[in-house]
């Protein structure tokens, strides 16, 4: 039988995983990547942390980042929601090169989570093409629904627009 110390060291190892593989994760996101735990003990985990310097908290923006100085991407904290809302069912996630900002298994797929910057939709279709032999199912994020249009992905599943609080609108390309 575990103890206690054993149990929740595991899942600070977890939680702090990653933070340091995606350099920074908002508070909400951690809630939300972890939806069997209480809010109050992810709390006093992400502070365990913080007081152990293995992490640090910003504030200003309710962010934990893996070092001073660590910059916030928006295309990989954009991904982080869309990840979230997998959180019950992927069995393993990570960052991945771009132009695709995360990765995870669920269900015997793959899938590949990528952000499409406004007008940078030709620069994400030809950085993709050089991967379409091994992709996943790839799921979309834009900043506006109208580049949906503008776009032509191999294997995308889905096409989203993610809030800067985590709602997330899918559409699918006709």
């Amino acid at each position: 039988m575990k103890t206690r110390e054993q149990f929740y060291n595991r899942e600070m190892e977890e939680i702090l995983r990653d933070i340091t593989s995606y350099h920074c994760i908002l508070r909400y996101q951690i809630y939300r990547l972890y939806p069997y735990k209480k809010p109050d003990v992810i709390d006093g985990m992400l502070d365990h942390l913080v007081r152990q310097r293995r992490i640090v908290y910003d504030k200003a923006r309710d962010m934990y980042l893996d070092s001073i100085g660590s910059s916030s991407d928006i295309g990989t904290l954009t991904a982080l929601w869309v990840l979230a809302e997998f959180a019950d069912e992927a069995e393993y996630h990570s960052p991945a090169d771009f132009p695709i900002k995360l990765m995870f298994f669920s269900n015997g797929e793959t899938y590949e989570v990528i952000f499409v910057p406004s007008g940078n939709e030709g620069l994400i279709e030809q950085a993709l093409a050089l991967f379409e032999k091994e992709c996943g199912r790839r799921i979309v994020i834009v900043e506006d629904a109208a580049q949906i249009q503008r776009l032509n992905i191999k294997n995308a599943a889905a096409y989203c627009t993610v809030s800067g609080t985590g709602e997330i609108k899918y559409y699918k390309k006709e």
